[in-house]
């Protein structure tokens, strides 16, 4: 199997093709995160049920998750072009029907098809980005760039959200993707060459349906044991994504094309960096949960100025993945990665011994920054050691990898936190989180419900202090990890 590529683009054409992939992940990333503000405003107009609102607000993620496995390995097909321009097409036409709903049913079915559309642009996008580029150093500094993109989109989301929302209706956070959609589309016809490997066998339906069978399980055991730790249903679907994630894997492994290439994990650099990548999304995942929940419930905020704080790290976040690649071309990767996440475990450190918001947001910026060589350069080693024909496959890995790592970590670590809660609050309406708390208070005389808060907000804080703590520990092993398994790799545009 080969891989054939049109029409190769160089100097500022690549760079303008970048610029068209990177417009397309900020949209992405947005878009996951920019209907946080507009939640009240649509249950006014559309009165969905609880349920119904809690479907608005995740199967977005949910299908990312679920198909991007399969989307990759189409691409890889089909033609990484292709199916980025079908998709950028799909998500401009899902855009405008989701701003456009006068019923729940119809934005549930919008943001399904959106978040179907989105996964065929995530891992297209990373191998175009890839492909750009045959110089390894200008190569890494695109994938930092792809990275900045999506990590500054996801926190610009709720701050677009609340700008939109000042001056227009709630579609309006939906529909400001149909222009930017079809600017990817012209971009991308001019702009982007087409790769795609030759002869590969027909999609194995089969290993489709299990791979949706294993993540959406998963993805949703996850969040349910977030929400609730001791709920049946969350250990029964976790139960059964892993049992078709082992039939997955197996069946995998008799396919002469298979959708996910397990040979893969053959080559260290790739097996590492995937390691890596998902176990820094889990700390990234946890922190950013309590972090965000503290300057509502604790500091008292509203959704747009606790965005707006939030924004800070991100910045860090944007910062790190512009200069890791640029440092990774002086020193050894593996060491410029271990040496972020010794600063990160730092900015951990400083939200544990320091005191009000200005040190927590200063100490999550600097954990940030240190954690972002882990995206920007791991994302490159594990398209670059992947072949040519399996980029669209290796990319939807490494995208499916982050995002099972950020509902891990928000599960786990969320457990950690409310285990804290439980084992400090002593009044009988605390409750098993501050939200629970701050409800039982509204029905309490003004002095109990003070010291309610009061205590359930301390309580509240010395989880999030537990889980910060845990977090620099696990960086810190993380950095081991990175230093010892990347250490072969040498300088970026250096041989291996």
């Amino acid at each position: 199997m080969t891989t054939t590529t049109t029409s190769p683009r160089t100097g500022a054409r690549a760079w303008l093709g970048l610029l068209v992939l990177a417009l397309a992940t900020l949209l992405l990333a947005v878009d996951n995160t920019v209907l946080m503000l507009a939640l009240p405003h649509l249950a006014a107009d559309l009165n969905p049920s609880a349920t119904e609102l809690l479907w608005i607000t995740d199967v977005y993620g949910f299908m990312i998750a679920g198909f991007i496995i399969t989307m990759g390995s189409i691409g890889d097909r089909i033609g990484r072009r292709r199916l980025l321009l079908i998709g950028a097409a799909a998500f401009a036409a899902a855009s405008l029907v989701a701003a456009y709903s006068t019923t729940t049913v119809m934005l549930i079915g919008a943001r399904v098809l959106l978040g179907i559309a989105g996964a065929t642009i995530g891992p297209s996008a990373l191998a175009l980005v890839a492909g750009l580029f045959a110089d390894a150093r200008r190569r890494a500094l695109a994938i930092g760039v792809f990275t900045a993109c999506f990590m500054g989109g996801a926190a610009a989301g709720p701050v677009i959200g609340g700008v939109l929302l000042e001056h227009f209706w709630w579609g309006s956070v939906f529909l400001m993707g149909v222009p930017i959609m079809v600017a990817v589309l012209v971009g991308g016809l001019v702009l982007l060459p087409e790769t795609r490997a030759e002869g590969s066998g027909r999609l194995d339906l089969a290993s489709v349906a299990m791979s949706l069978a294993a993540i959406l399980p998963l993805v949703h055991g996850l969040k349910e044991l977030a929400d609730d730790p001791g709920q049946p249903v969350a250990y029964a679907a976790l139960g059964v994504g892993l049992a078709f994630g082992w039939a997955f894997v197996r069946r995998q492994r008799r396919l002469a094309e298979p959708l996910v290439d397990l040979r893969l994990f053959g080559d260290r650099s790739f097996s590492a960096a995937l390691l890596i990548l998902a176990l820094a999304m889990v700390l990234q995942g946890g922190v950013y949960l309590f972090v965000s929940q503290h300057l509502q419930l604790v500091e008292g905020l509203s959704p747009l100025a606790a965005g707006l704080w939030m924004a800070v790290p991100a910045l860090g976040l944007v910062a790190g993945s512009l200069a890791a690649p640029l440092v990774a071309g002086v020193f050894r990767p593996g060491l410029v990665v271990g040496a972020g996440l010794v600063v990160s475990a730092a900015g951990f450190a400083v939200v544990v011994a320091g005191d009000g918001l200005g040190t927590l947001i200063a100490g999550v910026t600097i954990a940030f920054l240190g954690m972002a060589p882990v995206g920007a350069l791991g994302l490159g080693f594990i398209v670059g050691a992947a072949p040519p024909e399996r980029s669209g496959s290796a990319s939807a890995m490494a995208e499916c990898g982050g995002e099972l790592g950020i509902a891990l970590g928000i599960a786990l670590l969320g457990s950690v936190g409310t285990a804290v809660y439980g084992g400090t609050v002593t009044s009988p309406h605390a409750g098993g989180s501050l939200g629970e708390a701050l409800t039982a208070a509204a029905a309490l005389p003004p002095g109990q419900a003070a010291d309610l808060v009061a205590e359930a907000q301390a309580a509240f804080t010395q989880g999030l202090l537990v889980v910060t703590a845990l977090s620099g520990v696990l960086v810190l092993g993380l950095a081991v990890t990175a230093m010892t398994l990347l250490r072969h790799l040498r300088p970026i545009g250096g041989d291996r």
